[in-house]
């Protein structure tokens, strides 16, 4: 399932990204690190993705979440089979302030009745991406929410913390891996400005170089201000 053929290029996850020309989605890791498998210039690559808030703006990431899971829970009534909607992204500075979850809900009633036993579809609403997968079929309705945004607790001078947790079982990859950690906080973690954390971030690249076979993984961090790669020290905007 090609995920672009359904926009999800187009969604806040890859606004400030490299195109690509295939998405599909692998699963998702007890670390909530979502993968992907993409395609890029005919070379297959690991695409790595955490959604994360730091800690004193969780309250603004559940607030959105109970809106999906309202959204959700109003639809169960109106579906009939168990069901997963495990939401990919969502913009949540924009859904704070214009959510309805009531049209959401009505989508996923309407999308339920066009699924078969086994099938996924994409549900796209507004700046919500999630896969709808239909398990069972049952008369009764069952839907079941998922999803993964990390808290950040550590202070901002350890963001390389972070980074080497994710990709310590990729360094030896046989495909290129790209890591892209997505900040959804109003006041981002990186922070050019911050020395301890620019020069911990420098080691970890070059901690990366002599370790990586053949592929040196691309790290992209990306906030409200644009995106970063972190080997070249590039912006993307």
């Amino acid at each position: 399932m090609n995920l672009i053929d359904f926009g999800f290029q187009r969604s806040n996850l890859f606004q400030h990204m490299p195109l690509f020309d295939e998405i599909s989605y692998v699963g998702c890791n007890e670390d909530k690190v979502r993968q992907y498998k993409v395609i890029r210039e005919e070379q297959p690559c690991t695409l790595l993705v955490l959604n994360f808030v730091r800690g004193d703006e969780k309250i603004l990431w559940e607030a959105v979440e109970d809106f999906i899971k309202r959204s959700t829970i109003s639809a169960t009534s109106s579906v009939r089979g168990v069901y997963i909607f495990d939401l990919l992204t969502i913009d949540i500075h924009k859904e704070i302030k214009t959510f309805k979850h009531a049209q959401l809900s009505t989508l996923i009633i309407n999308e339920s009745a066009k699924l078969a036993a086994g099938k996924t579809r994409m549900v796209k609403y507004s700046s919500v991406y999630a896969l709808f997968h239909k398990t069972v079929d049952y008369d009764w309705g069952k839907i079941t929410f998922k999803t993964a945004v990390d808290v950040f607790k550590d202070s901002p001078d350890y963001l390389d913390l972070l980074i080497r947790q994710i990709l310590r079982n990729f360094i030896f990859a046989s495909e290129p891996v790209i890591l892209l950690l997505n900040d959804l906080s109003q006041n981002p973690i990186f922070d050019s400005q911050n020395e301890t954390q620019q020069s911990r971030l420098k080691k970890v690249i070059v901690d990366l170089i002599p370790n990586s076979i053949e592929f040196i993984p691309e790290i992209y961090i990306q906030d409200k201000n644009g995106a970063r790669e972190l080997l070249s020290g590039s912006a993307l905007k």
